[in-house]
């Protein structure tokens, strides 16, 4: 997966009348796995006036592309589905930040999906990121896609609540991510089956 940071710009924000608040973007993703790898950004973020159920409208532009992950992708695959048991994990990364090299793919995975659980719960009072993946497990599937069950937790810097989320989340390196289900673990607000909402998120190296 090209595990992306990213450095942006505020340009400005404009009120949309009978429609909420507009905000103009400017950034640079960069992927983690290959610093020299880098890509520019625009987007446009619309939250919706006084409903604050609605997640924000994203309209974006990205100028080139990241280095394919495709092997990597495909190697993380094979290896998954060659377990005899299913992977179990939890508290990565752990109390000192470090994430084991076997269990990077499936740390980058969760990330991916937390972007989707980010997005349809954000609003301009929040900034949530992905803390810690309390727990996964991997479920047992009779076809071509992975799936694993996840206790994610989120934190949101601006009130300082650290948010645990189970969310399930299929993979395929040829479909993408995709968050099926996404449970908030306090207030069991659920958003229900994702679709496909997520299938265009990094897939994971």
């Amino acid at each position: 997966m090209e595990d992306p940071a990213s450095s942006f710009r505020f340009r400005r924000a404009a009120d949309i009348s009978d429609a909420g608040r507009k905000y103009h973007l400017e950034f640079v993703l960069e992927d983690l796995n290959d610093k020299d790898s880098t890509v520019n950004c625009t987007a446009e973020v619309l939250y919706h006036l006084g409903n604050r159920n609605t997640p924000p409208d994203v309209q974006f532009t990205i100028e080139g592309e990241l280095e394919s992950s495709d092997e990597a992708d495909q190697q993380f695959y094979n290896q998954i589905k060659s377990l005899e048991k299913e992977l179990v994990a939890e508290n990565i990364p752990d109390s000192h930040g470090n994430v084991p090299p076997a269990l990077v793919p499936v740390h980058l995975l969760a990330w991916a999906a937390a972007g989707y659980v980010i997005w349809q719960n954000s609003t301009e009072d929040t900034e949530l990121h992905l803390a810690q993946i309390k727990h996964v497990k991997q479920v047992k599937r009779s076809d071509e896609q992975l799936e694993f069950d996840y206790v994610i937790l989120l934190h949101d810097v601006v009130s300082q609540d650290v948010i645990p989320w189970r969310i399930t989340v299929l993979w395929h390196p040829q479909r993408g991510v995709q968050v099926t289900r996404a449970v908030n673990q306090d207030t069991r607000q659920c958003n229900g089956a994702a679709g496909g909402a997520a299938a265009g998120a990094p897939a994971p190296q």
